[in-house]
Protein backbone atom coordinates (compact mmCIF):
# COMPACT_ATOMS: atom_id res chain seq x y z
CA UNK A 1 0.00 0.00 0.00
CA UNK A 2 3.00 2.70 0.86
CA UNK A 3 4.49 1.71 -2.63
CA UNK A 4 1.29 2.73 -4.14
CA UNK A 5 0.54 5.65 -2.68
CA UNK A 6 4.28 6.58 -3.33
CA UNK A 7 3.62 6.16 -7.11
CA UNK A 8 0.52 8.78 -7.33
CA UNK A 9 2.90 11.07 -5.25
CA UNK A 10 5.18 10.69 -7.93
CA UNK A 11 2.25 10.73 -10.85
CA UNK A 12 1.12 14.42 -8.68
CA UNK A 13 -2.00 13.05 -7.24
CA UNK A 14 -3.21 15.13 -4.43
CA UNK A 15 -3.89 12.92 -1.37
CA UNK A 16 -5.27 13.20 2.12
CA UNK A 17 -4.58 10.58 4.35
CA UNK A 18 -4.13 9.14 8.16
CA UNK A 19 -1.73 7.34 9.34
CA UNK A 20 0.38 6.43 12.52
CA UNK A 21 3.43 5.67 9.65
CA UNK A 22 5.22 8.29 10.81
CA UNK A 23 8.53 7.44 8.98
CA UNK A 24 6.12 7.13 5.83
CA UNK A 25 4.44 10.39 6.78
CA UNK A 26 7.74 12.46 6.64
CA UNK A 27 9.29 10.87 3.58
CA UNK A 28 6.20 11.48 1.39
CA UNK A 29 4.07 14.28 2.74
CA UNK A 30 3.87 18.04 1.79
CA UNK A 31 2.17 18.98 4.59
CA UNK A 32 1.58 16.98 7.90
CA UNK A 33 -1.18 17.61 10.30
CA UNK A 34 -1.16 16.34 13.93
CA UNK A 35 -4.58 15.36 15.12
CA UNK A 36 -5.20 14.72 18.81
CA UNK A 37 -8.83 14.70 20.30
CA UNK A 38 -10.19 15.11 16.81
CA UNK A 39 -8.90 18.61 16.72
CA UNK A 40 -5.71 19.93 15.06
CA UNK A 41 -3.19 20.73 17.23
CA UNK A 42 -0.55 21.82 14.89
CA UNK A 43 0.08 22.02 10.91
CA UNK A 44 3.06 22.42 8.76
CA UNK A 45 5.87 20.87 6.54
CA UNK A 46 7.46 17.31 7.67
CA UNK A 47 10.38 19.27 8.44
CA UNK A 48 8.83 21.76 10.80
CA UNK A 49 6.53 18.88 12.48
CA UNK A 50 9.23 16.59 13.09
CA UNK A 51 12.10 18.68 13.52
CA UNK A 52 10.76 21.33 15.61
CA UNK A 53 7.35 20.76 16.73
CA UNK A 54 5.44 23.97 18.38
CA UNK A 55 2.95 21.91 20.31
CA UNK A 56 4.20 20.17 23.44
CA UNK A 57 1.47 17.38 22.92
CA UNK A 58 3.06 17.27 19.46
CA UNK A 59 6.42 16.67 21.21
CA UNK A 60 4.84 14.44 23.37
CA UNK A 61 4.15 12.20 21.20
CA UNK A 62 6.80 11.87 18.87
CA UNK A 63 9.14 11.27 22.31
CA UNK A 64 6.87 8.20 22.33
CA UNK A 65 7.20 7.29 18.75
CA UNK A 66 10.70 7.70 18.70
CA UNK A 67 11.32 5.90 22.19
CA UNK A 68 9.10 3.27 20.44
CA UNK A 69 11.60 3.00 17.71
CA UNK A 70 8.83 3.84 15.22
CA UNK A 71 10.58 6.89 14.23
Amino acid sequence: MLNVVRDLKGDGMTMVLATHEMGFAREVADQVCFLDGGVVRERGTPEQIFGDPQEERTRQFLRRIVEAGRL
